[in-house]
């Protein structure tokens, strides 16, 4: 593989928007009849179209199997006018409302880009392009008539979507307080500026051409990175409203599921549940995090007889004057519950007779801190001698 290869760039932007559209078709399956989920489709599914065709080798591919000299150019900027009105489309689905005048606007953008696709065909069937042109088709072809109107037609449209949309956004960012959606929106206008720089540039060429002049490396040199980074900048764009609150759930999620396992090996080891369900290491996370957390609470549940909440709040005065309140509590809690196991393994029961067995909800509450803590056992176990050691102590350090 030659890593100085300008096609290597195209991977990254492609792989990710197929990713995206893999992960989000079952459920654009499940919900096609929302809006925002349709319309989220529809632009991750022109984006990876555009970036598989633009690439110099599927360019070549295209007029080859087809056999027609530069059809890769018809196809690939009526994907690019499809995109733009994809993301029209998704920017008023995002910016309004339901009502009949959001139906009527979208339903006119995409009147209005099928016509502008459908005269990209007319006038490339009518302009003469026997010579293949994988880098320069644009310049190349400038001045042939049809061919002339087929270029400003598809940059043109280009534009149109670009200002458009970098308007809409513009008038309405001020008005977002969402997160993801805001960072989305900046990756849109940023995306859409370089989509400004690429048409401008690209326009620059063909003008030059036009008056005899010869500034080519506008378009081949110039133009090509705008419109890579520009296109994955809107796709990114677009994807971070959908898929950031996801990734940022998963990773809470995640944190809170491998931080639960100190303290879930201790109670298994101890007091294993008698009936568990069969949930796999490939079940769904919030499924095994559940099934863990339920495990858990079903272990306080047996320790509650053999927990002793005075040796807590000892534990937890000791740790008050060294420590901020957050790692006192995981520090007492942790101490605690593994005296109650302790206990529990010699059955030494410690509840009053005939006093409800609970464990209080400073350590209920907090399992994760409390089994980070479990990790380790010395400071633990240091705290937890000193204070049977001294019974009386409430400041010392563990």
């Amino acid at each position: 593989m030659n890593l100085t290869d300008p096609q290597l760039l195209y991977l990254p932007p492609t792989a990710l928007l197929i990713t995206g559209l893999a992960l989000k078709s079952p459920a654009i399956l499940r919900s096609w009849k929302d809006p925002h989920t349709r319309a989220t489709w529809f632009v991750l599914l022109f984006a990876a179209a555009v970036f598989v065709s633009v690439t110099p080798a599927n360019i070549h591919r295209i007029n080859t199997v087809t056999g027609v000299p530069n059809i890769a150019a018809p196809w690939t900027y009526s994907l690019i006018n499809a995109f733009c009105g994809a993301c029209l489309t998704m920017i008023i689905t995002w910016r309004e409302k339901p009502s009949p005048r959001r139906r009527r606007r979208i339903a006119w953008t995409w009147a209005s880009y099928a016509s502008v696709i459908a005269a990209l065909w007319i006038t490339f069937l009518m302009a003469d392009v026997p010579h293949e042109r994988i880098y320069d088709l644009d310049i190349y072809y400038a001045t042939t008539p049809w061919m002339r109107e087929h270029i400003v037609l598809y940059l043109v449209g280009y534009l149109t979507s670009t200002v458009v949309s970098a308007w809409l956004i513009w008038t309405w960012i001020s008005h977002v307080h969402g997160r993801w959606l805001k960072a989305g929106l900046v990756c849109l206008q940023s995306g859409y500026a370089m989509g400004i720089a690429f048409v401008a540039a690209k326009a620059s060429a063909i003008a030059a051409r036009w008056t005899g002049a010869d500034w080519d490396a506008l378009n081949t040199k110039v133009a090509p990175p705008f419109a890579l980074l520009g296109g994955t900048l809107v796709a990114a764009g677009f994807i971070l409203p959908v898929a950031g609150p996801f990734l940022q759930k998963w990773v809470r999620e995640q944190i809170l599921y491998w931080s639960l396992l100190p303290l879930a090996r201790a109670i298994r080891r101890v007091a294993p549940s008698a009936a568990r369900a069969n949930v796999g290491r490939f079940a769904p996370l919030d499924l095994r995090l559940m099934q863990r957390q339920q495990h858990l609470y079903d272990g306080l549940l047996r320790l509650a007889p053999y927990y002793d909440d005075t040796l807590y709040e000892r534990a937890y005065r000791a740790s008050l004057d060294q420590h901020g309140g957050r790692t006192a509590r995981s520090l007492a809690g942790a101490v605690a519950l593994r005296a109650a196991l302790d206990a529990y393994g010699r059955q030494q029961v410690r509840q009053a007779e005939g006093q409800p067995a609970q464990i209080a909800a400073e350590v209920a509450d907090h399992l994760a801190p409390i089994s980070r803590r479990m990790i380790q056992p010395r400071r633990v176990e240091a705290l937890h001698r000193r204070l049977t050691t001294h019974p009386q102590a409430a400041t010392a350090q563990p």
